[in-house]
Parts: C-alpha cells; structure tokens; sequence
C-alpha cells in the first residue's frame, strides 16, 4: 500500500498521494455516502481498507475520485497548502476534515558517521510508514467512534493555497474559483480532533476533524485539542504550528488570507472549489 522506502521527494509525494486517497475513502465509507460497490478492499498489515474508485454507477463517487486527482495536481506542484472536505447540511458545516501539507524547501542529508545511516533533516522511511499506519488506524478508530450524522448531508471540498509560488489563475483539473463570502458556518458545539501526522523530509502530511460535541461518543480524550469545544483553531495555514493558535470565534471558519509576509489590509485567500457539486449525497 505504501512504498518500501522513501528516500526520494517522488517516493514521497506517492505516500502522501496514497495517505490522501486512503483518509477520504476512509472517511466517505466511514460515514456513510456512497455504496459498497464505490469501492475496492486493501489491506494495511490486520486492517481492511476500503478504497474509493470508479464506479460509474454511482456519480457522486465518480466526483470525489476526480477531485481528489484534481489535488494531486496542485500537490505535485507545490501549490496546495491545505485541503477542506466537509460535509454540510442547509448551507451550515457539520463535519470538517482538514488536510495540511508542507514541502521541504532543502532535501534532506545524509549524516555518514551514522551506522544506520539515518536522514539528518527528515524521518527515514520506516518512521513515515509506521506514521502513515498509525494515523489511518486512528482515522479509522475516530470515525467508528463517532456518532451519526444528520440526513440529507452532502460533501464538498475546498483547496487552499501557498500564494507566493501558486499562479493567480491557476486551477486544477475539476475545480474553479471560490465563489463564498468566505465564511463557513459550523452547526452546533464544534469539537477540534488531532488524528495524527506524517513527515518524510520531502513532505508533512497532517489531519485534524472538526465535529459536533455530541457525535463525540466513546472517542478518546487524548485526540481532543486543548482549547476544546469552543474554538477551531486558525485555518489560514502559511505558518508554524505555533503560530497556528488563531482568533476566529466560535462556530465561523475564516478563509482570510494571512501570509506573515502580507503587509497592510489583509487580503482573500487563493481558494478553489468543485466545477459542480456532489450529484448524489448519501447513500
């Protein structure tokens, strides 16, 4: 499922290729949207995976495969710096699956007085595969711990981008312009989750859920963040995680623009949505 080793920046871009692919059909199989027959079975060592593919007897199923293409492209580009994928409902966010992505701007070295020859500036390969593992496992734990969502929900996914090397027309295959205000509005108590994170030395991969307080169920506490229900922490991610700390007040998701580097008012962020939205919603 994963490669052997990863000791080149295209080894890596194929994890974290497979990580992305996996996580959203984790999370569409998980919650319920699309048939059995949308998907294929892998398996990671005792882990069943269900894996989206197309299936042109299900729409909806067809779109998500293209979108998720269509965010390979930025990635392989360096474009992309997050992808939102949320489920809503009334034009109202219920759930929120948010994708991080950094790239290494120096490969990493090797450090030759080492015996085990490990990457002085990354993970060596074994460490980013038992990352990757760990987090589809505990994607997989949190969405069977979670509990049901409301009907008549359907998905969208929106792209975010590093604007000082992501061309002002660019947009990859299947998606267009935002076209919202930029605000997206939580419905209910929000609660912030870390599921976990990977780092190759060419790439970093993280992933965090955004859910209703009382879908928590039986979920483990130690996945919950500090700040709790009350706050989602700043989404306009062009910075450290220490800086990631925001200001954005309960149940709103602002998509402003926040370069450190940006001076003066703050400007709108380099955001893409889908072509279309999802023809069909659950299933």
């Amino acid at each position: 499922l994963f490669p052997n080793k990863i000791t080149t920046e295209q080894e890596s871009m194929v994890l974290v290729k497979r990580l992305l692919a996996v996580s959203v059909s984790c999370i569409t199989y998980m919650r319920g949207l699309f048939p059995e027959s949308s998907y294929g079975t892998r398996y990671l060592d005792d882990l069943c995976l269900k894996i989206l593919r197309e299936d042109k007897s299900c729409l909806g199923s067809l779109q998500i495969v293209k979108w998720i293409q269509g965010c390979f492209h930025a990635l392989e580009r360096h474009y992309v710096s997050f992808l939102w994928s949320f489920l809503y409902l009334h034009k109202t966010v219920t759930e929120l699956y948010q994708f991080k992505f950094k790239y290494e701007k120096e490969v990493p070295q090797m450090d030759i007085s080492s015996i085990q020859m490990n990457f002085v500036n990354g993970a060596c390969s074994e460490d980013a595969k038992q990352a990757s593992r760990l987090l589809i496992r505990k994607l997989y734990l949190l969405m069977q711990n979670l509990g049901p969502l409301p009907n008549d929900i359907t998905l969208t996914m929106k792209l975010l981008y590093y604007s000082d090397v992501t061309p002002k027309d660019y947009q990859p295959p299947g998606f267009k312009e935002d076209g919202s205000s930029g605000d997206l509005l939580f419905d209910g108590d929000p609660v912030n989750l870390r599921v976990g994170s990977v780092s190759t030395g060419f790439h970093l991969m993280k992933v965090r859920v955004t859910t209703e307080k009382k879908r928590m169920g039986t979920v483990e506490s130690n996945l919950i963040r500090k700040n709790g229900p009350t706050e989602i922490s700043h989404q306009g991610l062009d910075c450290d995680e220490e800086e990631e700390e925001g200001n954005i007040k309960i149940n709103c998701l602002n998509l402003a623009f926040s370069q450190e580097e940006v001076k003066g008012p703050k400007k709108k962020r380099k955001v893409s949505e889908p072509e279309e939205p999802l023809l069909e919603g659950r299933k």
